[in-house]
């Protein structure tokens, strides 16, 4: 797939999500647990698939789809690919840590293919790609492309528009965010606060020869 860079949407999700707090750190290192309708697994190969309804829990982590390809490598590190029924969507979610006393936030995506990296820590959402922030209950970032791909470790998030071309309707493929400013609450821990902007300074008092005089 050839790609193509808006630089100004992706230096913006750079900057939002860089500055946001990290993934779960010990979501990595959970058990996968996995519920479907039927499993076929290949001992020799240490690949297993799911299908129908398959509900993925690894720590924080939620996954939701059709069907689940998972595999192992002789280190413990797991790779699953989830994709969505025809038509549908395949749903991703996560908790991120944050400072203590902080609103809760997650990670919140949906696409017709999710892969899931456990070594690189990585996600990617591919076709009719779409990821969203919450604080709490409050959607707070929102990103549409073709491709996104998030990175756990680095909290660093790339969206690919898709291949250059003209789409049907005449337009080209673009990458769609929502960013909402970051305030106070949603500050990293150790960050500084704005500097205040310092109060005109009073003017200096002098001494008057004509104090108490009368004229």
């Amino acid at each position: 797939m050839k790609s193509f860079r808006i630089p100004l949407h992706l230096a913006l999700a750079c900057v939002v999500l860089a500055g946001a707090a990290h993934a779960e750190r010990a979501d990595r290192t959970k058990p996968m647990n996995i519920e479907s309708d039927t499993l076929r697994y290949d001992d020799a190969k240490q690949t297993s698939v799911f299908t129908g309804r398959v509900v993925v829990t690894k720590g924080s982590i939620v996954m939701r789809g059709a069907q689940l390809d998972v595999r192992q490598d002789n280190a413990g590190n797991q790779f699953g690919v989830l994709k969505a029924e025809p038509g549908k969507r395949a749903f991703f979610r996560q908790k991120r840590d944050t400072r203590p006393g902080a609103v809760d936030e997650y990670m919140e995506g949906e696409a017709e293919v999710i892969e899931y990296d456990g070594k690189a820590d990585t996600v990617r959402f591919l076709q009719r790609a779409e990821l969203r922030r919450y604080l709490g209950t409050t959607l707070n970032d929102e990103m549409t492309g073709v491709v996104i791909v998030y990175d756990n470790t680095t909290s660093v998030l790339t969206v690919d528009g898709g291949p250059a071309k003209t789409m049907p309707d005449g337009t080209a493929p673009r990458v769609r965010a929502v960013l909402t400013p970051r305030n106070d609450e949603a500050r990293p821990a150790g960050a500084a606060a704005p500097a205040a902007t310092p109060a005109p300074a009073a003017p200096a008092l002098r001494r008057s020869s004509t104090v108490g005089v009368q004229k």
